[in-house]
């Protein structure tokens, strides 16, 4: 009889001192649950964005003063674009463009995949691995409702992690409650 996957993860916890050391065989996949919503609770409001008639130069202020690795490309409240520092990087300063004269249009990523709030984290894991981008819009019907991050997943996975974790040591420790 084969031994439960948790058990497994468990004992090389334990046959390792304590140190969390999570083996995971290539033929599953990591649980990562949750859903975009979840995440968005956690942030601010705020979503970050420019018309694609601004300079590309204003769109770096804005992201510097925002702190922030994109922009969202807003007209007539649709979202028409992302600009990014990658955008910027690739499509003007290798370009030879200037970034005081270059409109956000001119250079921001129009095929723009977006996610919705009740979509998996995981889901949005994958698009964003698999499509190489760092910022995913969230959508509600057209309504632009937020922005995710590949900082936000990571930082929502870590976070189930340490509870996972957290829920086994009490286990362990005789606190689990079934």
């Amino acid at each position: 009889m084969s031994m439960p996957r948790w058990l497994e993860l468990l004992t090389v916890r334990i046959a390792l001192h304590g140190r969390p050391v999570w083996v995971y065989p290539e033929t599953s996949l990591m649980d990562v649950s949750g859903s975009i919503r979840a995440i968005l609770n956690q942030k601010s409001d705020e979503v970050f964005s420019i018309s694609p008639d601004a300079t590309v130069f204003e769109a770096i202020e804005m992201m510097d003063a925002k702190n922030v690795g994109a922009l969202l490309v807003i007209k007539q409240e649709r979202l028409v674009g992302v600009i990014s520092e990658r955008d910027y990087t690739r499509k003007v300063v290798l370009r030879g463009k200037r970034s005081r004269e270059a409109k956000v249009a001119e250079i921001m990523s129009t095929n723009v995949f977006t996610t919705h709030p009740r979509e998996g984290v995981d889901e949005c894991l994958r698009i964003m691995t698999d499509k190489h981008i760092r910022h995913l819009p969230v959508l509600d019907g057209d309504k632009v409702v937020g922005v995710i991050s590949i900082g936000d997943l990571v930082k929502h996975v870590i976070s189930c992690q340490q509870a996972a974790i957290a829920h086994l040591e009490s286990y362990i420790h005789g606190g689990y409650l079934g």
